[in-house]
């Protein structure tokens, strides 16, 4: 039994050696560890940097579209949308804080569902207590292939800056917006 765990892991060391010399150029260039990229280091307060939460407000994460003159009627649903997800990224520029949205969502054929683009109305707003810090409604076009099953997408658009907040209560809404989009 020892013959064949000793033989086993001989195998598998002699894999990993091979798996790692398929790697194009030296791993120190990959890293950049000769110290010639153009990178500042990271400091410890970026590590720790504050990042607003993005949440869904209360009504928008999903909504219907209805052919002409029926709404709320069941039948006549073009298709249904609906939100899963909603994620940020944040990065700092001096005194500035830049977030970059995404939000994950699928959208779901209804009776009288077609193949085609569609426009997703999908507002991003920063708020801190009253004042509105950021607004953007975004039209977001998502094609849907068929009309038998659910469609994905993922809208990564909204890429905003706004001042770093001397206390941390920023928040961030994602979601379904139908309009008007002339309004922040």
């Amino acid at each position: 039994m020892r013959q064949f765990s000793f033989a086993a892991v001989s195998v598998l060391a002699l894999a990993a050696l091979g798996l790692a010399g398929c790697q194009s150029g030296s791993g120190v260039d990959a890293l950049d560890l000769n110290g010639q990229g153009n990178n500042e280091p990271v400091k410890l307060s970026e590590l720790r940097m504050y990042c607003p939460a993005v949440q869904l407000r209360e009504g928008t994460a999903y909504f219907n579209t209805y052919e002409r003159g029926g709404k709320d009627d069941a039948t006549r649903v073009i298709y249904q949308a609906s939100i899963a997800d909603v994620t940020r990224q944040c990065s700092r520029s001096g005194n500035m804080l830049n977030i970059k949205v995404a939000v994950a969502g699928r959208i779901v054929p209804g009776p009288k569902g077609k193949a085609g683009t569609i426009t997703m109305p999908i507002r991003v707003a920063a708020i801190q207590g009253a004042e509105v810090m950021y607004s953007q409604l975004y039209k977001h076009p998502v094609n849907i292939p068929d009309t038998i099953g659910a469609t994905q997408f993922i809208f990564s658009e909204a890429v905003f800056q706004i001042p770093v907040p001397a206390t941390q209560n920023v928040l961030i809404f994602a979601g379904y917006d139908e309009g008007p989009y002339d309004t922040p």
